[in-house]
């Protein structure tokens, strides 16, 4: 009997250390500074070095202050490749969880953000340290930015006044190429950072609910994890999680293809294109039901000179503008802010989605060669289609090319100004969309 005593004992004890062990836990993740050392409203005096702001504990080493939790998301918005660290440094009141939309985070949260770009292709995990973001929500109910360039040495980060592009050196198996990077200027941030997103981006639960390894090596679901640290409001129940929404990674291929690229439109497209958004007629969000979004077949404002377009057109990679303006970094790109690398897996994704749906095969838009710019002779422009058995026509006069124009046989000589603008076709096909070079020839 003095036995099972002494072990019921213990068990109580060993119960009240871990209740206060969490207590305690809970209470360093709450009694916190709000704002971290930056000012609680973005006209104030703002740190100029990131060592002055309070987000790390060794601003050379990126070791966070105490109190600030790592975090990640399904699906990151593309930034041009960079790999990305973030933090939260929440305020001493909480946030209001929603299962579906935006939470509200409290003023005095800071979120802080580290990208680092591979400037190997031979060797990823070479990287540079470019700057680091941080987002403050504001004492207004607004938020604003701060930029942090990194220095050459990685010690500390200056506070940059206005925006920035940089070309950065990349090396690759062919030799190197330039990239350039864009530091975005605080104005900048409020492009993006809107009310109607809900001022902040990516940090809600479908993006949170996947599992994470913390610092400590320990692997928790992120949004059970926030529970368990005290930082919402009314803290969500296990139904509540069991049954929270998620966004599919690209590469999680156990889920289907639309998921996944409605999760990557999601990410990259929906603090934008959303009621109330942006000018465009459809809803990037996951939430929307797909029938509703209006994705597929959706009309579109701004053509682009490409017939019958519309925001996703089924099984057609050419008419569907989502792609073509997210797959560009020419005036048309979407995102139109610090964007100038395409996404190729994220592209590939959206490709495949599109060709999986049902529809007529197409043909693609025939290759016109040499491309177009000022010549000072006559030249002669041959034209191609990959589309075996494609026949091709042709006009020199500014026309849309039909199926009575004058068909490709031979290279076309052109001895003075002109638009050549051509369109392929086959039988059980749907026509190409017309593709199009400007000549200027002599002086």
């Amino acid at each position: 009997m003095r036995v099972r005593v002494r072990v019921s004992c213990k068990r109580e004890i060993k119960a009240a250390v871990l209740g206060l062990t969490i207590g305690l836990s809970a209470a360093l993740f709450t009694a916190r500074a709000d704002y971290l050392k930056m000012p609680a409203r973005g006209s104030g005096a703002l740190p100029p070095l990131l060592s002055q702001t309070g987000a790390f504990a060794d601003t050379a080493k990126m070791i966070p202050s105490a109190g600030l939790v790592p975090y990640d998301l399904i699906v990151p918005f593309w930034s041009d490749g960079a790999a990305k660290q973030r933090w939260i440094a929440p305020a001493a009141a909480k946030i209001k969880f929603q299962s579906a939309g935006e939470w509200g985070f409290p003023a005095g949260t800071v979120f802080v953000k580290t990208f680092e770009l591979p400037i190997d292709e031979r060797h990823p995990e070479m990287k540079r340290r470019l700057e680091t973001r941080l987002l403050v929500l504001d004492a207004e109910g607004g938020v604003y930015g701060a930029t942090y360039k990194w220095r050459a040495d990685n010690r500390d980060a200056d506070l940059l006044a206005t925006n920035l592009s940089e070309d950065i050196v990349v090396q690759t198996a062919g030799g190197p190429r330039r990239q350039t990077w864009y530091y975005p200027s605080r104005q900048d941030c409020l492009t993006c950072h809107t009310a109607r997103a809900g001022l902040v981006l990516g940090v809600k639960t479908r993006q949170l609910n996947r599992d994470f390894t913390y610092p400590s090596g320990q692997r928790e679901n992120e949004l059970r994890a926030w529970r368990g640290r005290g930082l919402f409001e009314e803290a969500p129940t296990d139904e509540q999680l069991a049954a929270a929404p998620k966004l599919a990674a690209g590469n999680e291929t156990g889920r289907s293809l639309e998921d996944r690229a409605r999760s990557y439109l999601d990410a990259n497209c929906a603090h934008c294109h959303r009621p109330g958004g942006t000018v465009a007629n459809f809803d990037a969000r996951f939430e929307t039901p797909l029938e509703q979004q209006n994705l597929i077949g959706g009309q579109i404002l701004i053509d682009e000179g490409v017939d019958n377009a519309r925001v996703i057109t089924p099984h057609d990679v050419w008419r569907s503008l989502a792609l073509m303006r997210a797959g560009s970094v020419d005036a048309i790109k979407m995102p139109p802010l610090a964007h100038n690398e395409v996404d190729g897996a994220g592209m590939a994704l959206l490709r495949q989605w599109i060709l999986s749906m049902p529809g007529r095969e197409v043909v693609p838009p025939p290759v016109i060669s040499p491309g177009q710019g000022a010549y000072s002779q006559p030249v002669d422009v041959t034209l191609r289609d990959e589309e075996p058995g494609a026949v091709i026509r042709y006009t020199v006069d500014g026309s849309l090319p039909t199926s009575s124009d004058t068909v490709y046989e031979k290279p076309i000589h052109l001895t003075g100004p002109t638009i050549l603008r051509a369109k392929a076709f086959k039988p059980g096909f749907t026509k190409s969309i017309t593709a199009q070079q400007v000549f200027v020839i002599g002086n």
